[in-house]
């Protein structure tokens, strides 16, 4: 017998629009989600093929090197100085796009593969910072963008990476402003009031979007 569709919720937002926030939440409440940063940090992971190719490309300069470093990291090769890439990457467009048809295709499959294990469940998360910029819309049913001001963001990014204003920018530089994204989305989830407004909103995009799936009674 055929599975029912499965519901499929793509998360996205900008970088510290409060993404993750919502991805607990959604976990509290049963639901898988599949985290695309996880997938990202994976395809870096000392010793992979990724991170052989970042070492190749930018050398020494974003190695952590030293015998203490491999043992925590586990690893015979040098773990990778992430703080050093991004300055590097976001700081320059073709080096970040360089960067992103490295990892994006080997999250693609990851996802793939996860989503295979998971074609029981009714419905999935997907949580993917980067969502429209990669084009990973067909992958979802629908789309909840978290969203806030932009202040918000870059105040929030400053104070949860520990960056500069100008580091801070360049990051939110990267990708879509939330402004562009609003259109697109499914729903909108409104994190200008920070995780208390947050939890009655996702319970009420759960309900809606389960109401609309549900099948109709057949006729009298």
């Amino acid at each position: 017998m055929a599975l029912p569709p499965q519901r499929r919720i793509g998360l996205t937002g900008g970088i510290a629009s409060g993404k993750s926030t919502v991805g607990r939440l959604l976990t509290e409440r049963g639901l898988p989600v599949l985290d695309a940063d996880v997938y990202a940090r994976e395809a870096l992971a000392p010793g992979s093929p990724g991170a052989a190719a970042v070492l190749e490309r930018f050398g020494e300069r974003v190695a952590l090197a030293g015998a203490a470093t491999r043992a925590l990291a586990g690893a015979a090769a040098p773990a990778l100085d992430r703080a050093a890439l991004g300055r590097i990457v976001f700081n320059d467009a073709a080096e970040l796009r360089w960067l992103e048809q490295l990892v994006h295709p080997l999250v693609r499959q990851r996802f793939a593969t996860e989503l295979n294990g998971l074609q029981h469940e009714p419905a999935v998360v997907l949580m993917i910072p980067l969502l429209f910029e990669a084009g990973l819309e067909e992958l979802c049913s629908e789309v909840w963008l978290v969203d806030c001001d932009e202040d918000q963001q870059l105040q929030r990014l400053m104070g949860r990476d520990g960056l500069g204003e100008a580091d801070a920018r360049a990051r939110l530089a990267a990708q879509w402003p939330l402004a562009r994204k609003r259109a697109l989305a499914t729903v909108v989830l409104d994190n200008r009031g920070g995780p208390v407004a947050l939890a009655p909103q996702v319970a009420a995009a759960l309900r809606a979007g389960a109401a609309a799936a549900a099948p109709s009674p057949p006729p009298a």
